[in-house]
């Protein structure tokens, strides 16, 4: 199967363009591939594709050319690097932060969230020795008196869940970029957020967008 081409198309375009694995059928639209498995050529070529040494699909657990086409096609909207889709958003939530923090680490975070989000900020993340600390989010001031030299991660949520407050992803965004300039060691230092999101690149909120989904957004800032 061969990826799409690669161009310069209108958003909207690349939402149903971008991304697409086309197989040797030609099918206009995606495929749906509902396989658990893939066939090798051989016990070798199994062997190295389970340890990541060829380039192919193993397991759907892990990957399927379906999840793929997604996952592409968010990437190229976003202009990400890459893209990766979970089955819930809790899941896109907790592996957004389990994947950049260790025992030692602290989270500020914004007080008014969803009330699962809370959980893993509050509750699960300090089982695993990662402290955390809730601010208003749109109080910038309380943000940065926040930080401590072992903060790693900022998360918040845009629109808030229920209150619908709207918090400067931007400006928050610059506090983190503020504290990785100024302390080298913390370079890897991450604003997560979820937001919702219209048919624009890199905008968080479109006012009368048809196009409306939750996502779960990690970027570094070093």
């Amino acid at each position: 199967m061969s990826a799409s081409a690669k161009r310069n198309y209108r958003p909207e375009t690349r939402l149903v363009q971008s991304g697409t694995l086309r197989s040797p059928f030609g099918e206009t639209s995606e495929a749906m591939f509902l396989t658990q498995g893939y066939v090798y050529d051989n016990a070798a070529q199994a062997e190295a594709r389970f340890k990541g040494e060829d380039p192919g699909y193993q397991y759907s657990r892990f990957a399927n050319p379906t999840v793929d086409m997604f996952e592409r096609r968010m990437a190229a909207f976003e202009g990400a690097e890459a893209a990766r889709a979970t089955a819930t958003g809790m899941a896109a939530v907790t592996i957004a932060l389990v994947g950049q923090l260790k025992a030692g680490d602290h989270v500020v975070a914004s007080k008014a969230m969803f009330g699962s989000c809370r959980y893993v900020i509050a509750d699960y993340l300090p089982r695993f020795g990662v402290a955390s600390t809730l601010v208003d989010g749109c109080d910038l001031k309380a943000w940065k008196n926040a930080v401590r030299p072992n903060t790693k991660t900022f998360f918040l949520e845009s629109p808030t869940n229920p209150a619908l407050d709207v918090i400067d992803i931007g400006e928050v965004a610059k506090i983190a970029h503020a504290r990785a300039a100024s302390a080298p060691s913390n370079a890897a230092m991450r604003c997560s957020s979820i937001a919702t999101v219209g048919l624009a690149k890199r905008e968080y909120w479109k006012p009368g967008s048809s196009f409306l989904k939750r996502r779960s957004a990690c970027a570094e800032f070093s």
